[in-house]
């Protein structure tokens, strides 16, 4: 029997990276979308929703409403704003530690691995893909290859299936996850990685400010006015 993946799919750069390089020689059969209360979930629900059927797969919204309940942080919480970084910032790790504690969900990543190893468990999904990635690495703990290694040693003792997690872009930053995403016919117009609400891209959040830094570096300055429109 062929084995099959899972994908952690949030409509965002990496994640739609990772399923576009690794559709095939993973046979992806199911995306996995969290609903945790983020002030972004419509729009980013809409670019999952695009991704899965560009790329013929299904997908799930699993909803988290006791995470956003015990979740403080501006990623949820209405009465808190999203930080804003100027560009010279991305790369100061102490400004970039301030705002990820603003934007911090509560063990998010360790979260959504697990559920996505109780699918594994359920229905012999072999591997689960995320996007994590060097360049959030060095400000997200789990975003690292740290965090992968532990997490698989954890999850060898935690399932039946023994499910490895996989991250493609774990050694890549935002301009080579672009030009990775460009070599394989992303669909770029579907990503949705802005921390806010709003109808285009904020492009003065972190994930903005990374994503399109990472464009204009790749010189792909049509899709920087496809989704900044401010």
């Amino acid at each position: 029997m062929t084995s099959k993946s899972i994908i952690l799919l949030s409509g965002g750069l990496d994640s739609a990276v990772s399923l576009a390089v690794c559709k095939e020689k993973e046979n992806i059969e199911l995306a996995l979308f969290f609903d945790y209360g983020q002030k972004s979930f419509e729009q980013e629900k809409q670019a999952v929703q695009k991704f899965s059927e560009y790329y013929n797969i299904k997908h799930e919204i699993i909803n988290l409403n006791w995470l956003k309940k015990i979740t403080n942080t501006a990623l949820v919480n209405t009465t808190k704003k999203i930080p804003v970084l100027q560009n010279d910032d991305l790369d100061n790790q102490i400004i970039t530690n301030i705002s990820a504690n603003k934007v911090w969900v509560p063990n998010r990543n360790g979260l959504f691995i697990n559920i996505a190893a109780c699918y594994s468990d359920s229905f012999g999904f072999e591997k689960i893909i995320i996007g994590a990635n060097k360049e959030e690495g060095t400000t997200f703990s789990d975003n690292s290859a740290d965090f992968v290694e532990k997490i698989n040693d954890s999850l060898f003792f935690s399932t039946k299936i023994k499910p490895k997690v996989i991250a493609p872009l774990i050694n890549l930053d935002k301009t080579e996850i672009i030009k990775l995403g460009k070599s394989v016919n992303l669909p770029f117009a579907f990503i949705r990685s802005c921390y806010s609400d709003s109808e285009y891209h904020c492009g003065i959040c972190e994930s903005c400010k990374r994503l399109k830094r990472g464009l204009e570096r790749a010189n792909l300055f049509d899709i920087v006015n496809l989704l900044f429109k401010n």
